[in-house]
């Protein structure tokens, strides 16, 4: 069962003891942490700590190994019997067998106090965060040795994470079943199956597939690895094991399984999006020659037609002989424009009868701005079109039914009134008349709107262009179509698609202005929803690319706005800019193929190994080719190019200058500059300096020249981004 609604732990705010004889390190810890919003305490030596320890309860201890008086194991035993707190150890020295042991007794971190501690203090509260997330976390450990199974339960409770233990294979796969786990450690050799099998059987299982499981094995030979990988394991690691080792990947997986959680919910509920406009809207989709593709039930049910006899036939079929070839005509020419059409349209139905619905039809274009298909999202306003189409007949009369008719008049009039939102206003704008419907959804009494003109409702985002083409069309006595979108009372925003009809009188005189309006908030709220939805899918799974390498999800966000930046000073426009700075966040996506005893290696790749690491472009580009939607597609052009080379001797096509497409150049540009400038496996951050000097020597080699100019002569903007997503 997919978990989408998570516990939010961001600003928690925790009791912490910080014990530590140095003033200025101890001094230093306290103000960090205070300023996050956490209770602090400070002592200086163990008996002050003891005393704080016996009257008040902490959820962490910060611990300097080296107190006067008391140090070492002898320290954090007497610290333990006086706490339950998570206990995390503050050292100077780097005893690789005293760490070992002290996370194997419960130890949670081990902060050294070198180059980077100031580093590694900013970065507790997230420490905090995440370890409070691991109390929904759930691990199923399958081992069959109860000296190791203990030895991982009291490692990894620590941590807050609920280990679930099973002895077999059969045992495994029954509480795999029974429980909701977030990762699997998989013992290799188990005594009634293989590791593998067992691996092969999870990933069989469609409710199983994404759990991460982390193989643990006796063995370290390369089949065993890459059989292991091959099967759909998520990590490796060999007895016996590193506790640090096995925390980090631990904390990895579980991560992974987390963000993968999130796309999942996030697909989930785009698809309720799509349903809830399905199951509101006549829904209709067609090719570019107008041959419907597809049609929702509500557009069955108001045509009379089957989904059979629709599909596949041009969209004419129902076109009634009442609408004009005109109307017909000016919607296409909209649509092939790549512009939505708004109108009123007469269908005819099966049986003959027909239909009348407000219809919206969007071209639906793909990353080279080609359009590829159209879809028709429409409201049944019969009822209405009707009523208006007897009220202007009947009010063709003579005086002899004149009261019958004015009879008539009002029920019609209140038949309208009651299915729309309406409003009048004289010639200069003030409103003279509002329904309930007006006041409900603007959140304004009558009185506060009579007397008023329309701009109590303008939106701050519409531009005045629009007023201007309004106005200009109604007071020259024609009919002004289109969406608008207002803003509340209380200031929240709802979009109305508006008909302002100017009335005239009998010397065609205009002497007021009728506006009937219908709530589209929905709709539009789904198409921005819709789209805000598929950016942050498409940033996790970036996230995720850049995880496995242990990079980190502000390298994902840094790479996305230098791209952004650097687009706009090279002139691409706010939509292309737009468009790669939701794409480039997939430059890495590739990765996820690569093993991570490859992509984690901290020394130099062999020749085979390298070949391996240059794959993840060709990866990243088939799980994303075959995509119509254009952020999908720019990403897919992204994964491909971002490592070719103005020269030509860059990878996998060795394209040369123009021809690799500028969104992978410019990504070239934004991924090297923020992988210099920051710590990786392999390698420390460079000084600015020596990254600015390699740009400039490698100016028409590896990068586009014009590019590099751009950006150098910008340098300072880039740097204001990258100082504002610094790693906390």
């Amino acid at each position: 069962m997919l978990k989408c609604n998570h516990v939010n732990y961001i600003g928690k705010k925790y009791n912490i003891l910080i014990i530590e004889d140095a003033q200025t390190i101890n001094n230093y810890i306290f103000k960090t942490l205070s300023n996050m919003g956490h209770s602090c305490d400070q002592s200086f030596e163990f008996s002050k700590a003891q005393s704080y320890l016996e009257e008040k309860d902490y959820d962490y201890v910060l611990l300097d190994l080296n107190l006067p008086y008391l140090s070492g194991y002898d320290l954090y035993n007497e610290i333990r019997k006086l706490t339950d707190a998570k206990v995390m150890i503050l050292s100077a020295e780097t005893d690789t067998e005293q760490r070992e042991a002290l996370f194997k007794l419960g130890v949670v971190d081990y902060i050294v106090k070198d180059n980077h501690f100031n580093e590694a203090v900013e970065e507790l509260g997230n420490i905090f965060c995440k370890l409070e997330q691991n109390n929904d976390a759930t691990i199923l450990v399958i081992d069959d040795s109860k000296f190791l199974q203990i030895s991982i339960k009291k490692i990894l409770n620590a941590r807050n994470y609920r280990i679930v233990p099973a002895y077999t294979g059969e045992e495994g796969i029954q509480k795999l079943h029974e429980n909701d786990v977030n990762m699997i450690i998989l013992d290799m050799e188990l005594p009634d199956a293989r590791g593998l099998d067992i691996l092969r059987k999870i990933k069989k299982e469609k409710h199983f597939s994404n759990i991460p499981v982390m193989i643990l094995s006796g063995t370290n030979n390369p089949e065993t690895i890459r059989d292991s990988y091959k099967a759909g394991a998520f990590d490796y690691i060999s007895k016996p094991f590193n506790v640090e080792e096995l925390v980090l990947k631990v904390d990895m997986s579980v991560d992974a399984d987390r963000k993968n959680t999130e796309i999942l919910c996030k697909q989930q509920l785009l698809n309720e999006y799509k349903d809830a406009v399905d199951r509101s809207s006549i829904v209709s989709k067609t090719d570019l020659k107008g041959i419907i593709t597809f049609v929702n039930d509500k557009f069955v049910e108001i045509s009379g037609y089957s989904k059979d006899e629709l599909i596949g036939k041009p969209h004419n079929m129902v076109r009634h002989q009442d609408m004009p070839k005109e109307a017909f005509k000016d919607m296409w020419e909209t649509i092939q424009n790549k512009k939505p059409w708004y109108g009123k349209v007469k269908n005819r139905k099966k049986d003959g009868g027909h239909y009348w619905v407000n219809t919206v039809i969007n071209p639906i274009v793909d990353y080279d701005g080609k359009v590829v298909e159209y879809i028709g999202i429409r409201s049944d306003i019969t009822e209405m079109e009707d009523i208006k189409e007897e009220l202007e007949q009947n009010l063709n009369i003579t005086s002899k039914n004149f009261s019958e008719a004015y009879k008539l008049s009002k029920e019609y009039e209140r038949a309208i009134d009651s299915s729309n939102i309406l409003s009048r206003t004289d010639i200069s704008g003030k409103i003279t008349y509002v329904n309930d419907k007006f006041i409900e959804i603007s959140g304004y009494s009558e009185d506060e709107l009579l007397g008023n003109t329309h701009r109590i409702l303008k939106h701050p985002d519409n531009s005045a262009q629009i007023y201007k083409e309004l106005w200009k069309t109604i007071s020259s006595g024609k009919v002004w179509n289109g969406q608008l979108m207002n803003r509340t009372k209380d200031g929240k925003t709802y979009y109305v698609d508006s008909s302002i009809i100017p009335i005239f009188d009998e010397a065609e005189n205009i002497i007021e202005y009728l506006a009937i309006r219908h709530d589209v908030t929905d709709i539009v709220t789904f198409h921005q929803e819709l789209e805000d939805t598929q950016k942050e899918v498409i940033h996790k799974m970036g996230e995720v690319g850049e995880s496995r390498s242990k990079e980190t999800g502000y390298h994902v966000k840094r790479v996305a706005e230098y791209s952004k930046l650097l687009a706009m000073l090279a002139g691409l426009g706010k939509k292309n800019s737009e468009l790669l700075y939701s794409a480039s966040p997939m430059h890495d996506i590739g990765k996820v193929g690569i093993p991570d005893s490859i992509l984690k290696k901290p020394g130099k790749l062999t020749d085979k190994e390298w070949i391996i690491m240059r794959s993840h472009c060709g990866a990243g580009y088939n799980i994303l080719k075959k995509s119509k939607r254009p952020i999908l597609k720019a990403a897919a052009i992204v994964a491909y190019r971002h490592h070719e080379k103005w020269d030509g001797t860059g990878y996998p096509k060795g394209l040369k200058g123009e021809d690799i497409h500028i969104f992978g150049r410019i990504t070239a540009i934004a991924d090297v500059f923020d992988a210099l400038g920051s710590h990786r496996v392999y390698k420390k951050a460079w000084e600015l300096d020596k990254i600015l000097d390699l740009f400039r020597e490698e100016r028409g080699k590896h990068f586009d020249p014009k590019l590099v100019d751009i950006f150098l002569d910008n340098i300072d903007k880039f740097l204001v981004i990258r100082d504002k997503y610094q790693e906390s």
